[in-house]
């Protein structure tokens, strides 16, 4: 069985590191242009012509989901062929599940309908969530607005100023039931021995931070680096937080004094399973579109979202917006999607143990 678990362990880890690479590769080819792609079939353009896309973001109004879904509605449509109109429709019931699961099941399929989802949508294959009717590796992924890197920190008035900190003494940090700010401190507090208490029933970061900031939380353990940058450089600026811990794939370059969470993991398999959840951080922001849409429409869609990345008036909107993007593929968030869905029995399961309900 050790044996087992090594080779899956070992599987996973190569893959991991494909992924990463094709999406490097990938991202570095963002700069394509729809111009470019001037073979778009005419019969994409005239379905889109006088039409509207609806843009199911699955989260509440004024996060930095809902923020980063209005930024691409005011862009997206100028690069599909018919300029249709996209407009933003808020579905936030369940995380990100109720939008989901209409996406997959009862939204038209045929390009009017895409959707922002929270990436945890991506982990459903291993959390095994609830009320979830959809196969990731089904959908049609569009592409992803930025990936990230996940910080843990304190309020600067918070006994608790490094890392060693975290395994010695309770750190009382806002969550929100089954997103990153609960189960990344809940995966730490498992693989690696922290010890964060977690306080659920916030509705997204802002309202954390306005927890932290009022005293009711003393931190965090998950909150994207570019969302903290952007919404909260006075934080940074001021000293106000003590950044504790990263997680993802690899470290941040702009974080090289920051504790890297897999460095603190003291065995393959609950290595492995920590990159396995972080493989979700290389899709961010997904984009996504249902099972069924018509192939040239869904290249349309793919073409029109990467070429957001050479695109000036999108990159200065998101400047003004103080709004972190990288646009990444379609190609590379399906290859993500497609890599959880695979992972090796034993990884997904210690994972899985770590995420389910019974373990918090």
């Amino acid at each position: 069985m050790r044996r087992l678990i090594r080779r899956a362990s070992a599987a996973l880890a190569g893959s991991i590191v494909r992924c990463a690479v094709t999406l490097l590769l990938l991202c570095g080819s963002a700069s394509l242009s729809y111009a470019q792609s001037s073979n778009a079939p005419s019969a994409v353009g005239e379905f889109y012509r006088d039409k509207q896309i609806v843009l199911i973001a699955g989260v509440a109004v004024g996060g930095g989901y809902d923020l980063l879904a209005r930024l691409m509605a005011r862009h997206l449509g100028k690069h599909i062929p018919g300029n249709p109109h996209v407009v933003v429709q808020n579905m936030p019931a369940a995380n990100s599940l109720a939008a989901a699961n209409a996406l997959y099941n009862t939204l038209p399929k045929d390009g009017t309908h895409i959707g922002l989802l929270i990436r945890n949508m991506l982990m459903v294959p291993v959390s095994k969530l609830s009320g979830a009717r959809f196969e990731v590796d089904k959908f049609n992924w569009i592409g992803s607005l930025a990936s990230e890197t996940a910080v843990a920190f304190a309020w600067h008035t918070v006994p608790i100023k490094t890392v060693g900190d975290l395994f010695n003494r309770d750190l009382v940090v806002g969550g929100m039931t089954g997103v990153d700010p609960e189960t990344t401190p809940r995966l730490y507090n498992a693989l690696i021995g922290t010890k964060f208490k977690i306080v659920n029933g916030y509705k997204g970061t802002t309202d954390i931070g306005l927890a932290i900031e009022r005293g009711e939380v003393e931190g965090i353990g998950d909150w994207s680096w570019n969302s903290l940058k952007s919404l909260k450089p006075d934080w940074l600026r001021d000293k106000k937080i003590n950044v504790l811990l990263q997680g993802a794939l690899a470290k941040d370059p702009e974080l090289p004094n920051v504790p890297f969470a897999l460095d603190y993991v003291k065995n393959e398999l609950d290595r492995e399973a920590m990159m396995l959840y972080f493989a979700q951080k290389q899709a961010a922001r997904p984009v996504v579109a249902p099972p069924g849409i018509p192939a040239d429409r869904l290249q349309a869609l793919r073409t029109a979202f990467i070429a957001l990345a050479s695109d000036p008036e999108f990159a200065d909107d998101a400047a003004k917006s103080q709004l972190q993007v990288n646009p990444t593929s379609g190609e590379s968030v399906q290859r993500v999607a497609s890599m959880i869905a695979a992972a090796p029995e034993p990884v997904a399961q210690r994972l899985l143990a770590v995420l389910s309900p019974s373990s918090r």
